[in-house]
């Protein structure tokens, strides 16, 4: 049984920094593709970023490339995002998910297990 627990969020200011934790459990960590997604009320859950299996590549929306990292500890079972420059339209749940795909996956279907969810909220 594959669980996901996500840790780290909170309320910071515009420009602060902060880094989401996601403990994974189960199977092998490292036969998953890992990636973060955020929600935001009345909307549809969004694609954040996405690393592969080793951690050797990534890949990330627009929104946040350039201010979001996303790195993974194979021998920790855990998969991180390091956020900085943080905006006001960067508040939501973060939820980390875990996907068989081969690949890199940005689409939300390709994701087979999903953890309880982060809130961030970045103040003005």
């Amino acid at each position: 049984q594959v669980q996901l627990v996500e840790s780290g969020g909170g309320s910071v200011q515009a420009g602060d920094s902060l880094r989401l934790s996601c403990a994974y459990s189960g199977r092998t960590f490292s036969s998953y593709v890992m990636g973060w997604f955020r929600q935001v009320p009345g909307k549809e859950r969004e694609f954040v970023a996405t690393i592969s299996r080793g951690g050797g590549n990534s890949y990330y929306a627009d929104s946040v490339k350039g201010r979001f990292t996303i790195s993974r500890d194979n021998a920790k079972n855990t998969v991180y995002l390091h956020m900085s420059s943080l905006k006001p339209e960067d508040t939501a749940v973060y939820y980390c998910a875990a996907s068989t795909s081969y690949d890199l996956a940005s689409g939300s279907d390709w994701y087979n297990y999903w953890g309880q969810g982060t809130q961030v909220t970045v103040s003005s």
